[in-house]
């Protein structure tokens, strides 16, 4: 290691002791001779003093420093005089009297201030985003962002879930949102899709026993953005065997209930409180109602379960049914005879969303796990059984071999943290977001490729565009 400690560590109770610290110039400041800086890290700040009469060499050296400097400092820890005292550090009582400076790598100076205080530009702050992920408030995001993750997995560890991970090259079956496609270069004219979800893999893995499933997973879909949607983002994908919605409710609220300590100090009341999608838009014109007493009132979380969506949704447009979640959601055991009749604009679903303040956080449902029942969905809602083939006869196929009954859930880990967080926009609870036009400013994606690559995957674009002069 190039260091002992480091910038956040140092203490009175290490006085005397000679130490060695890594990081960045955070901030030099000259007194005559004297010169101060603070070397920041991850893990803090801490002052350290050049004082010419212990290390010349030192001195000269730190008279060459800027901001963002990356350096190597060795020292002793002296102990500040009382008046000297920082009370907004833990580093606050000590500075380092610096013995040896070594610069490690220069830097520009940069195209905005390194700290909280400074209102930069969204687009700017993208484009560099490896400056604006050392400001304190975007390293506790994605602080809070892993320690939720931490959470989430040692909890389900102990509930005994297994975390799988499922293919992101795979097949289009297009539902709701577009598929980003891939083209396949081996099989020429042929494409695969990034995942929406893991939907039909993880009831394939419940087909395969698997009995209870995780995975913290990468999703995509290409559609419009706003301030709540990426093209990319993330979602706790969950699922199990032989349960009703019960065990789905009870197993997120004790989720929940462990995040909100852990994550926020906060002990969360459960069960949460319930309401039917037809109360939810009786009461509050919304599947998606706040009811907070306050809503201005924002560490306040309030949780509701919105259960018995319809199972169908008329398009008006094409005048035909479609599913209102998905079409692997269950009907409600009550309104059987409502879709033999096809009495559709009455048939209850087994879906069920979690909202948090005004906000729907997941959404699950009990699966069909028969594959006539699956099949008669997918005649109400237009599939020919051709075309339900040809989508989805590995699903079909699976049910043929024994499939249990079971039930899933998925959370938008992305809007969760933007929650927790107390942040408008999803965008900064990701290390490396797109813009609301879909693009990455970092790194200059998407970007046109060579004429070669095109060819080798034997497609050609109709309308090629002009790629602008750099």
């Amino acid at each position: 290691m190039l260091r002992t400690h480091t910038c956040g560590e140092l203490r009175k109770e290490q006085k005397d002791n000679e130490v060695t610290l890594c990081g960045w110039v955070a901030a030099r400041r000259d007194h005559g001779k004297l010169i101060f800086i603070d070397i920041r890290d991850r893990y803090g700040l801490t002052q350290v003093v050049f004082v010419p009469s212990v290390s010349p060499k030192a001195h000269e050296q730190a008279q060459k420093l800027g901001p963002e400097f990356v350096v190597k400092v060795t020292g002793k820890v002296s102990v500040r005089p009382p008046k000297m005292v920082n009370p907004n550090l833990p580093t606050g009582e000590v500075e380092v009297t610096a013995q040896d400076l070594e610069i490690l790598n220069p830097s520009q100076v940069p195209v905005f201030e390194i700290n909280d205080t400074v209102e930069v530009t969204e687009e700017l702050r993208l484009m560099y985003r490896y400056l604006d992920l050392r400001r304190t408030k975007m390293l506790q995001t994605m602080l809070l962002r892993h320690q939720l993750c931490s959470v989430i997995r040692n909890f389900l560890n102990q509930e005994k879930f297994i975390e799988v991970e499922t293919p992101v090259l795979t097949k289009s079956t297009p539902e709701g949102a577009r598929d980003f496609l891939v083209p396949s270069r081996l099989n020429v004219g042929e494409f695969f899709a990034l995942p929406q979800s893991p939907q039909l893999f993880k009831q394939i893995l419940m087909v395969s026993g698997f009995d209870r499933y995780f995975q913290i997973v990468k999703c995509f879909r290409d559609e419009d953005l706003r301030a709540d949607r990426q093209p990319e983002f993330t979602q706790l994908d969950m699922e199990m065997s032989f349960v009703t919605e019960e065990d789905i409710f009870s197993l997120t609220e004790r989720l929940f209930k462990e995040i909100f300590k852990q994550v926020k100090g906060i002990d969360l009341a459960i069960p949460f409180p319930r309401m039917t999608h037809q109360e939810a838009m009786a009461k509050y014109k919304s599947d998606k109602p706040d009811i907070r007493k306050n809503q201005e009132d924002q560490n306040e979380f309030a949780f509701l379960w919105v259960t018995d969506f319809p199972l169908f949704k008329h398009n008006t447009e094409e005048k035909r049914w479609d599913s209102e979640h998905h079409p692997f959601t269950s009907v409600h055991p009550e309104d059987v005879e409502l879709l033999k009749k096809r009495d559709l604009g009455k048939v209850r679903s087994r879906a069920y969303d979690l909202v948090l303040n005004g906000n729907e956080i997941g959404s699950g449902s009990v699966r069909i796990h028969n594959r006539e029942l699956q099949q008669e969905i997918f005649d109400i809602i237009g599939l020919s059984k051709e075309e339900a083939q040809k989508r989805f006869s590995f699903l079909l196929k699976a049910f043929e071999y024994g499939a249990p009954p079971h039930a899933g859930v998925a959370y938008g880990i992305d809007r969760l943290v933007a929650l927790l967080a107390g942040l408008d926009s999803i965008r900064d609870t990701i290390a490396f977001p797109k813009t609301q036009k879909g693009n990455c400013p970092l790194t200059d994606a998407p970007s046109y490729v060579d004429e070669k690559q095109i060819r080798d995957l034997g497609i050609m674009l109709v309308n090629k565009a002009v790629k602008k002069n750099d």
